[in-house]
């Protein structure tokens, strides 16, 4: 590890990006530390530690939920954006065609999808001023007037603007994907004040808690690296080709296909998600017909309830996980480039067979991919009611996305240096 550090830091390129991307990441901490002027910052983090669903958005966050910073939102917006672009490419035609357009294709699809961020943000940040505003708390001034309360949500949508630029810049530099590493820095930037926390307001009666939660992180953290890096190998035989005198081709490899093949994004899309029913409620809570507030009201106290929230959370993952995996994985496709290149799986006929074996093979390890990220995200909840303890605020989800984009950091590094050797070559 530290030959390769090494080696990073004495390639100019590679040290300069790398540099750039440290440069970023401070500064999303440095803005992640502004607050709305007019909020009472120590109000708002009472009462948000009655609310679930906002706890696990400010973990995910790094504290700017209870800071009540500019970028509050992180790039949740933008998120929920791209789940929306890839739901609509499997039904509308344009943009499936403009998917197999390539680079261009998805250029067009990621400009609409910062398109769409923005009333996205707008809506949320309103909901979120709306559910302070109307709280039993003294967290936002009284007298609020409408141009206040419009000066904030514009700030909070500039706020999550402002993080998805430099969520692509930090993508452009290879060093990791931007969106990733804001959301893994914010986790990072979390971790002090949570451990603090729990040393000083820890007991002799905590001993054993801590043991457990240490011997659980140990035990998630091979466990998300065993997953990740797991996977079903599939054996591929290329037929031998003659041209003229000459033979081409022949020989045999293999198809790797990855466990986890989604990485964090179910996870991630999951968390977003999650935190859309109850912000939305926040609009009808004080809705002049009683049938709407009273269904508002239900779906906040739903949400918090920690039985129906995990189970919600971990079939959303669940889910996710399945959907994004058909994403990013065609088996149509890979069966035609094989029997275009001579290509065939032994014992299975080349084409729609070679499809089907591929399909049946991705939906069995999908479902243990699955049910372990789904098993990771409901981690806490799990750990809290087997404890009763509420010191576990950093769970496996955390970890996961920690460790999942550190190891995806590491290869893009690894990926560049192996090109830097190959252009001196």
């Amino acid at each position: 590890m530290w030959e390769k550090i090494q080696q990073v830091w004495k390639i100019k390129d590679i040290r300069k990006n790398v540099l750039i991307v440290l440069g970023l990441l401070v500064i999303y901490r440095l803005v992640a530390h502004i607050p709305v002027p007019g909020v009472n910052v120590q109000g708002l983090r009472d009462f948000l530690s009655g609310q679930q669903v906002f706890q696990l958005l400010d973990v995910f966050s790094g504290g700017t939920v209870k800071n009540f910073s500019l970028i509050m939102l992180g790039v949740a917006p933008y998120i929920t954006s791209s789940i929306i672009f890839q739901l609509l490419a499997m039904i509308v035609p344009k943009l499936e065609e403009m998917q197999k357009e390539g680079e261009s294709g998805q250029a067009k699809i990621n400009m609409y999808t910062r398109w769409l961020t923005v009333p996205l943000a707008f809506l949320q940040s309103f909901a979120m001023v709306k559910f302070l505003a109307n709280s039993s708390r003294d967290i936002l001034p009284t007298n609020l007037s409408g141009l206040d309360m419009f000066t904030i949500i514009v700030s909070i949508t500039a706020g999550t603007m402002f993080l998805v630029w430099i969520g692509e810049l930090i993508s452009e530099r290879k060093v990791g994907n931007g969106i990733s590493l804001l959301i893994f820095s914010g986790i990072v930037a979390s971790l002090p004040s949570a451990i603090g926390r729990a040393v000083v307001n820890y007991t002799s009666a905590d001993f054993y808690t801590f043991l457990m939660f240490g011997l659980i992180a140990i035990a998630t953290v091979v466990g998300v690296v065993f997953i990740n890096e797991g996977q079903r190998q599939i054996p591929v035989n290329y037929a031998k080709q003659v041209r003229g005198s000459r033979v081409f081709g022949g020989g045999s490899t293999h198809l790797p296909l990855r466990v986890n093949m989604a990485g964090v994004i179910p996870i991630i899309f999951a968390i977003s998600l999650v935190v859309i029913p109850p912000m939305v409620a926040q609009f009808f809570v004080s809705a002049k017909a009683e049938w709407l507030k009273d269904g508002a009201a239900f779906i906040i106290r739903l949400f918090n309830n920690q039985a129906f929230y995990g189970i919600s959370y971990f079939l959303l993952v669940f889910g996710f996980t399945f959907f994004y995996t058909s994403v990013i994985f065609h088996p149509q496709k890979i069966a035609e480039n094989l029997q275009k290149n001579g290509g065939f799986v032994p014992g299975i006929r080349p084409g729609k067979e070679t499809e089907s074996y591929l399909a049946a093979i991705v939906s069995r390890i999908n479902l243990i991919g699955a049910s372990f990220l789904g098993l990771i995200a409901v981690l806490p909840l799990l750990l809290r009611s087997v404890s009763g303890s509420q010191v576990l605020t950093i769970g496996g989800t955390s970890l996961l996305i920690v460790v999942s984009v550190a190891i995806e950091t590491a290869k893009q590094l690894e990926s560049q240096l192996t090109m830097h050797e190959y252009d001196h070559i």
